[in-house]
């Protein structure tokens, strides 16, 4: 029999559960506890963010027979029949792969009917952008002339392609990417649970990998458990051994070489690590990602703010420390054309017959060009 995979085994079933989207949990239980429930919401945000997993403590909510409690029970038959996925009153269509004016037609046909044991029908249409103009026609008006007893929840991750006719009907919630600490807080519930150990460090690579979806956090978690046996430890070597993650230090170096003007140096780590295997793709990305985390810090330094926040949560103090020291060494101008130039080299690699060429030739425009590592 196989496992159930961590992200639905540890699925929220209450909104106090759900990760880094207060204000919406916030306003969805206001309303389900003043009795003003929408019948169509607009769930936007990137994948892996908690859009469905809200939709559905919503359908369980407003159908929980004890009503005492915003939250929904997870004890009545109406919330165990919605967790197990047996409630008939609750439809949920994958918009990607039913994205036909017939598919919608047969829903509208099976929503005028009241609801067969639950207090409201409750309609999820996930990724709903994907529907052709024939569907959301046909759901623009099942919208106007939605019965009572029904309460549609559209879940995209691109809003700005859904028609504004289907929008204006619909109350809009904006979810947010989940931050680096709160995944990690989650990742560590969930690693002591399955009887695992991981430093929050390891836990950070993860988190870092994930990109904002907490749902590939808790994928990857549980590839790294398959490299482990239960009780023991997770350890960094593995984490970055999956997720092909570079030494800081190494981007660190591989800066401070083209800082001196140093191309025979910047190259000679290049070779080095492509030795050990890296892609000259994989080091583009995150040289890219290095040169912009330079570029803001560069701006915002001195500044408090959100930024440095979240950028002191995937770097540790000693590496922030020696951004800030290289960053003294060059202007913004400088910063800027130093990411122009591998810019230009990245979109090279995929097209040239030795994929590291682009970037040697980058270096070499860098370290011996003029005023594109200006002092400042």
């Amino acid at each position: 029999m196989s496992e159930i995979a961590l992200y639905r085994k540890y699925r929220p079933q209450k909104f106090s559960e759900v990760v880094g989207q207060e204000y919406v949990v916030k306003i969805l239980l206001n309303a389900i506890s003043s009795g003003k429930v929408s019948h169509a919401y607009l769930f936007c945000g990137p994948r892996g963010c908690g859009k469905t997993t809200v939709a559905r403590l919503l359908a369980k909510a407003v159908n929980c027979e004890k009503k005492d409690n915003p939250d929904p029970c997870n004890k009545c038959s109406s919330c165990l029949e919605i967790k197990e996925g047996n409630a008939v009153d609750l439809t949920e269509i994958d918009a990607a792969s039913h994205r036909g004016i017939d598919e919608i037609r047969e829903l509208r046909d099976g929503i005028r009917f009241s609801p067969a044991k639950l207090d409201y029908k409750v309609i999820i249409l996930d990724e709903v952008h994907q529907l052709t103009t024939g569907a959301f026609n046909a759901l623009l008006k099942m919208l106007e002339e939605a019965p009572s007893h029904a309460i549609f929840i559209l879940a995209t991750t691109q809003p700005q392609k859904v028609i504004p006719t289907i929008i204006s009907r619909c109350q809009r919630f904006d979810f947010r990417k989940i931050t680096v600490p709160e995944i990690v807080k989650k990742l560590k519930k969930i690693a002591k649970k399955e009887g695992y150990e991981a430093e929050d460090e390891v836990l950070k690579l993860i988190a870092v990998a994930a990109g904002g979806a907490l749902r590939d956090a808790e994928s990857l978690l549980s590839q790294m458990m398959s490299f482990t046996l239960k009780g023991g430890v997770i350890r960094k070597e593995d984490v970055k051994d999956l997720l092909g993650v570079m030494e800081k230090k190494v981007m660190s170096d591989f800066i401070d070489s083209l800082l001196r003007r140093d191309s025979e140096g910047a190259i000679k780590i290049m070779d080095e690590v492509f030795s050990h295997g890296t892609d000259p793709e994989d080091f583009y990305q995150n040289l890219i990602h290095y040169l912009r985390e330079m570029m803001v810090l560069k701006i915002v330094s001195g500044r408090e703010g959100t930024f440095l926040e979240s950028l002191m949560a995937t770097f540790t103090k000693e590496e922030i420390k020696k951004i800030e020291e290289q960053t003294q060494k060059i202007n913004e101008e400088g910063i800027r054309r130093m990411i122009d130039v591998f810019l230009q080299a990245g979109e090279k690699i995929k097209y040239s017959p030795i994929p590291q060429l682009p970037l040697e030739l980058a270096v070499t425009e860098i370290a011996e060009g003029s005023d594109v590592t200006g002092k400042g």
